[in-house]
């Protein structure tokens, strides 16, 4: 999601941080996407966006409000800056535009498009059962209740908030065409001019009411995982002229330069699920029959007390279930030799190496400190943190596994507490951390031998069955439990 708005400050074009560090990024060649990670650790980290939503990562959630925006409808005595960034066609917003219907209010900052080419229409971002739409649209909101501006917010883990339109060839749209029209004053990168206002309300489909909604990231460069994502389900049509004009008028070099790069498809391709669901605010028609419903929060809250200060013998035995797959019985056959053949590894070992809460906390616990009071993670300081840990052990290669494994168990436990995601093995393990007994240390190794075991699967059948790194696969379970990788623990008090 490029991120520039040429309002200055209150609306910093998001991959100008980049720009400053002098690090030059594109959607394909030797800076490609796939390179983005070497100066953008956070792009191959977690919780990172666009995703194919696809039926199966679908729970519906009766509790998710129409969307509500105010002041979408602009007067022409407004002047926008629209501009060509070198890597989308950007308009600039006023930040009295807001959503009124989150927790808090996320003010306008931009609006932003990706789209194919002449050649392959396909451009859109976010596919839906891995249909590619023609382009997207994303309106970047920050969050102005706690933040001034949004360069102070694109870092924060609740700073942004983007709404999503996916775009269809068909109709013309003659909202679209408001700013289409002066599309030849910024062929090149860098151009820009002032376009009266016009009703932005209008670019959003009628219904506000049907959406999806998941945690996610920035899709360009730094890819901060800060964004609440809200995709709308209905799409918006711009005609097949509309369409070729966006796809063939622009340029992502500038006009000093000499050769001429055409700017189209320029979208970043779907990225892993990371244990996330995908809160559907409708539930039926369009393969959603039948759509399982989010766990009751009441649950997950008992279900992580029990994991900070609960009996975790008493867990094991009755709550821990809820957070199993119904796999067949050969998986769980398989898993229980693994485990026993673990307590019998232990039986040789001296005591004081199975119960050291130190020994434990070095091999399981990861870099910074889980959020769970609801602190604001902010990933600018925390990469600097990381990076400085890792030069001090001459391990700076590691940075983006590293930033990887701090962030991803806050990001879970956050996500899974708005039932955004399933609770994933590296969360439970990171709470049991701070439990120095003799349960916690036991659930823990055997924890530790089961992620071990699905890590090793994951590299063996990667490309076969989309096991990511810690163990969550894409396609989950027919009855909708998350892991396989927790089984019922047996206890002897």
């Amino acid at each position: 999601m490029p991120s520039v708005s040429f309002i200055p400050v209150a609306a910093l074009h998001l991959s100008l941080i980049g720009a400053l560090q002098g690090y030059k990024w594109t959607y394909s060649g030797p800076d490609g996407e796939h390179h983005w990670s070497k100066h953008y650790p956070y792009c191959g980290g977690a919780f990172q966006s666009p995703i194919d939503i696809k039926s199966e990562l679908l729970r519906f959630d009766p509790t998710l409000r129409p969307i509500e925006v105010q002041n979408y409808n602009l007067s022409p005595d407004e002047q926008l800056t629209l501009g060509n960034n070198g890597h989308a066609l950007q308009i600039s917003l006023p930040s009295k535009m807001h959503i009124s219907s989150l927790r808090y209010r996320y003010s306008a900052a931009q609006l932003h498009f990706h789209w194919g080419s002449s050649s392959r229409i396909a451009g859109s971002e976010h596919m839906v059962n891995s249909k590619q739409y023609a382009a997207e649209m994303h309106v970047v909101h920050y969050n102005s209740d706690k933040y001034p501006n949004i360069s102070s917010a694109v870092d924060k883990s609740d700073g942004l908030a983007v709404l999503g339109v996916l775009i269809e060839v068909g109709e013309f749209n003659p909202t679209f065409e408001q700013f289409l029209r002066f599309i030849n004053g910024i062929k090149y990168r860098d151009q820009k001019v002032q376009v009266p206002g016009f009703n932005i309300r209008a670019l959003l489909p009628a219904r506000l009411d049907e959406y999806y909604r998941y945690d996610g990231s920035l899709t360009t460069p730094p890819c901060y995982p800060s964004v609440l994502w809200t995709v709308f389900r209905n799409t918006m049509t711009v005609s097949q002229k509309q369409f070729n004009a966006l796809a063939t008028a622009l340029y992502s070099s500038s006009a000093q330069e000499s050769a001429t790069i055409p700017l189209h498809s320029n979208y970043r391709k779907a990225q892993l699920v990371d244990s996330r669901i995908v809160l559907a605010s409708f539930k039926e028609g369009r393969g959603l029959h039948g759509t399982l419903t989010v766990t009751s929060p009441h649950t997950r809250k008992q279900i992580i007390q029990q994991l900070l200060v609960g009996d975790l013998a008493d867990l094991a035995d009755e709550e821990l279930y809820k957070l199993l797959p119904t796999g067949s019985q050969k998986l769980q056959a398989g898993r229980r030799k693994n485990l026993k053949n673990l307590e019998r590894d232990d039986q040789t070992k001296p005591k004081q190496q199975m119960t050291s809460p130190s020994l434990r906390r070095k091999s399981s616990c990861f870099v910074g400190k889980l959020g769970l009071a609801g602190d604001t993670l902010r990933y600018s300081s925390l990469e600097q943190r990381v990076f400085h840990q890792l030069k001090e052990s001459h391990r700076k290669n590691q940075l983006v596994e590293a930033l990887r494994d701090a962030v991803y168990p806050e990001l879970n436990l956050k996500s899974y507490m708005d039932c955004k995601s399933h609770l994933a093995l590296p969360t439970v393990r990171q709470i049991l951390c701070g439990r120095p007994t003799d349960e916690a240390l036991e659930l823990e190794r055997s924890l530790t031998k089961a992620w071990m075991n699905q890590r090793e699967t994951s590299v063996a059948n990667k490309q076969k069955s989309h096991v990511t790194k810690y163990g969550s696969i894409s396609k989950p379970p027919s009855q909708g439990y998350p892991h396989p990788w927790l089984l019922p623990m047996e206890w002897e008090d």
